[in-house]
C-alpha cells in the first residue's frame, strides 16, 4: 500500500497544532510556582474543564485506534467497553468515592492508602502504578509511531521523539495545568476530527440501518448472544462480561487510576470534583458513535471490492489485515486538503494526550509517594516542584526506551489489558474496603493487595507460557479453550477475589486503626455533603441519574 501524501495545507495545521501546545505551556508557566499548581492544576477548576481534561487523558491510541479496529472484529461487542465497562464507574467514583479523595487534600491514590493504611501499601502501589504508566507510555509513542510509519512514511524515530519533546515542554513549563489545557483543545480536537467522519460514511451507505445490514448478529448486537461464549466473537459470557469489564476492570481503572483521578483533583470544590467524572461519562458514552460506527462503516468497505478500501497488511503478522489503519484510511476517504490535515492532527492529539497523562501521573506520584515519602521526607516545596520538573524530563525519556521495548512484542492490546488487570484489579478491592469497611487493617490491605497483585500476574505467565491446561483453564474461565480476552478478565476477576478475600482474613486477625484515625477517609466517619443550597440541577446526584437512564436505554435499544 502506497503512503499517504500530505498537502501543504495539511502540513501547516500540524504544525500551528504543535506551536499551539508548546506556547500553553510557555504562558502558564509563570502561574505554576507552588506544589499544588504544579501537581494539582492549582486546584481551581470547573467541572466542565477537570471533566473534559478526565475523559481526554483517557482518548489514547487504545481508545481511538484500538477501538475502531476492535469493531472490525467484534462489532457492537466494543461498546460494552463504554457502557458497560466505563459509564457506571464513573458515576460511581463521582457519587461515592470522590468525596474521601477529595476531601483528604492528598496529591495522589497512593496518598490515599498511606493515609487509610500505612507507608508500604502506599509505597508498594505507587512503585507498580509508576511502571504500569511507564509501560503505557511507551505503548502509545509506539502505536503512534506505527501507524505514522506505515500510513504517512514518516521516520519511526522521528515521529517518537517530536511528539515526545512536545510533551515534554508543555507538561515541565506548566505541570498538570499545562496539561490539563491542552488536553481541553485536544479533546476538541478528536471531536472535530473525527466524528465527521461517522456522519459521512452513514451518508455513504444511506442511513446507519444500511450500515448494519447484512452484517452478522454478532456484529450487531450487545447482549442477545452472550449465553453462550462460542456465539460472539469476543467469546464472552454475560457473566465474565458484567463481573470481569463490568465491576472488576472498570472500576478498578476508574476509581483507582491515577491518570484520569488525578483531574478530578484540581477541581475548585468538592461538588466540581463529583461533577468532574459525571460530567465526562456523557462524552464517555457518546464516543462509540465514533470509533464503533467508524468501524463498521470500515468493516463494510472491506466487504466490497468496488470501494477501493483496502487495509494493509499488519505489521506484526502480515498474513493478516491491520484493522488498527482503518481510522486514518477513512480520514484519507472522505476529508479534502486541510480536513485531512485537521484528522491527522485529531490522532496525534489522541496519542499525545494519553501520553500526557501517564508522564504527569508519573511525576506525581514518583515526587510525593517515592521521592519525599523514602528518599527526602523534609524536601520544600519548590524544591518538589523542581523535582516534578525534573521528573517529567526523566519519564519522557524512559517512555521512549519503553516504546522501544514495545516495538518486541506482537499482542500490544493483549499487554494492555494484562496490565490493567495485574494493578488495578486488586487495588479496587483494597480501596473499596478500606472507604467502606472501617475494619479493613493496614496489615490486611498490604498482604492482600500484594497476593492479588502475584494471582493476577501468575495466571497471565501460566497461560503465556501454557503451564495452564484445558481442565484449569476450565476451572479459572469457564471455557478450555478461553480466548485473549476472556483469560484477560477472568484475570482480573481473580486478582480482584483473592485480594478481598485476604485482606478481610488478615483484617479479622489484626488491630484496625481507631475510629479518631479514620475521620474522613471511611464512609460513616466522613461529614456527609450537605447539597440543600444546590438547586436540582447542579446536584452530581441528578446528574448521575440521568447518565445512567441514558446508559441503561442504550443497552436495551441495541440489545
Amino acid at each position: 500500500m502506497a503512503t499517504i501524501e500530505l498537502a501543504v495545507l495539511d502540513w501547516a495545521i500540524i504544525v500551528l497544532y504543535f506551536v499551539a501546545i508548546i506556547g500553553i505551556g510557555l504562558y502558564l508557566r509563570k502561574f505554576t510556582k507552588t506544589g499544588d499548581d504544579f501537581f494539582m492544576g492549582g486546584r481551581k477548576n470547573s467541572s466542565w474543564v477537570a471533566g473534559l481534561a478526565f475523559l481526554s487523558a483517557n482518548l489514547g491510541a487504545l481508545e481511538i485506534l484500538g477501538w475502531t479496529g476492535g469493531t472490525m472484529k467484534y462489532g457492537m461487542f466494543v461498546s460494552h467497553f463504554y457502557w458497560l465497562g466505563a459509564v457506571p464507574a464513573m458515576l460511581f467514583l463521582g457519587l461515592y468515592m470522590m468525596p474521601f479523595y477529595y476531601s483528604s487534600k492528598i496529591h495522589s491514590v497512593p496518598g490515599y492508602l498511606k493515609l487509610r493504611f500505612d507507608e508500604r501499601t502506599r509505597l508498594l502501589n505507587a512503585v507498580t502504578f509508576a511502571v504500569m504508566t511507564l509501560l503505557m507510555s511507551g505503548i502509545n509513542l509506539y502505536l503512534m509511531a506505527l501507524v505514522f510509519k506505515v500510513l504517512l512514511g514518516w521516520d519511526w524515530h522521528v515521529s517518537m521523539w517530536v511528539s515526545a519533546a512536545a510533551i515534554g515542554c508543555y507538561i515541565t513549563l506548566g505541570g498538570l495545568m499545562s496539561a490539563i489545557f491542552t488536553e481541553i483543545v485536544q479533546f476538541f480536537l478528536i471531536w472535530a476530527g473525527l466524528f465527521l467522519l461517522s456522519i459521512l460514511g452513514v451518508m455513504e451507505f444511506g442511513g446507519i440501518g444500511n450500515v448494519m445490514q447484512g452484517l452478522p448478529s454478532t456484529m450487531t448486537s450487545l447482549w442477545a448472544t452472550t449465553g453462550d461464549a462460542s456465539t460472539n466473537a469476543m467469546g464472552v459470557t454475560w457473566l465474565g462480561l458484567v463481573m470481569g469489564l463490568g465491576f472488576v476492570m472498570s472500576f478498578g481503572y476508574w476509581t483507582t487510576d491515577f491518570l484520569v483521578v488525578q483531574r478530578a483533583f484540581s477541581s475548585k470544590d468538592l461538588r466540581s470534583a463529583r461533577l468532574t467524572p459525571i460530567t465526562a461519562a456523557f462524552f464517555k458514552m457518546a464516543l462509540p458513535f465514533i470509533v464503533v460506527v467508524a468501524g463498521m462503516v470500515a468493516y463494510k468497505l472491506v466487504l466490497d471490492p468496488a470501494s477501493g478500501f483496502k487495509l494493509p497488511p499488519d505489521p506484526s503478522d502480515p498474513s493478516k489485515l491491520w484493522n488498527d489503519a482503518a481510522l486514518p484510511l477513512l480520514i484519507v476517504r472522505y476529508y479534502p486538503v486541510g480536513l485531512v490535515g485537521l484528522g491527522i492532527t485529531a490522532l496525534l492529539a489522541g496519542f499525545m494526550a494519553g501520553q500526557a497523562g501517564n508522564v504527569s501521573a508519573f511525576n506525581t506520584v514518583w515526587t510525593y509517594d517515592i521521592y519525599k515519602a523514602v528518599i527526602n521526607k523534609k524536601a520544600t516545596d519548590a524544591h518538589l516542584v523542581w523535582m516534578g520538573r525534573m521528573t517529567t524530563v526523566v519519564g519522557v525519556l524512559l517512555s521512549i526506551g519503553t516504546a522501544y521495548l514495545a516495538m518486541q512484542f506482537n499482542t500490544i492490546m493483549d499487554y494492555i489489558q494484562a496490565i490493567f488487570s495485574w494493578v488495578n484489579a486488586p487495588l479496587f478491592a483494597t480501596m473499596l474496603l478500606g472507604m467502606f469497611w472501617k475494619r479493613t487493617t493496614s496489615a490486611g490491605a498490604f498482604w492482600g493487595l500484594l497476593a492479588g497483585m502475584i494471582m493476577s500476574f501468575s495466571i497471565f505467565m501460566g497461560f503465556r507460557f501454557n503451564l495452564i491446561g484445558p481442565e484449569l483453564a476450565g476451572v479459572l474461565t469457564l471455557s478450555a479453550t478461553p480466548s485473549d480476552m476472556t483469560r484477560n478478565l477472568w484475570q482480573a476477576i481473580w486478582a480482584w477475589a483473592v485480594t478481598f478475600g485476604v485482606t478481610v482474613l488478615i483484617s479479622l486477625f489484626t488491630t484496625p486503626k481507631t475510629d479518631a484515625e479514620l475521620v474522613g477517609l471511611v464512609k460513616g466517619m466522613t461529614p456527609k455533603v450537605d447539597e440543600g443550597k444546590v438547586w436540582l440541577l447542579g446536584r452530581p446526584g441528578f446528574w448521575a441519574a440521568v447518565a445512567l437512564v441514558v446508559v441503561i436505554a442504550l443497552n436495551a435499544y441495541f440489545w
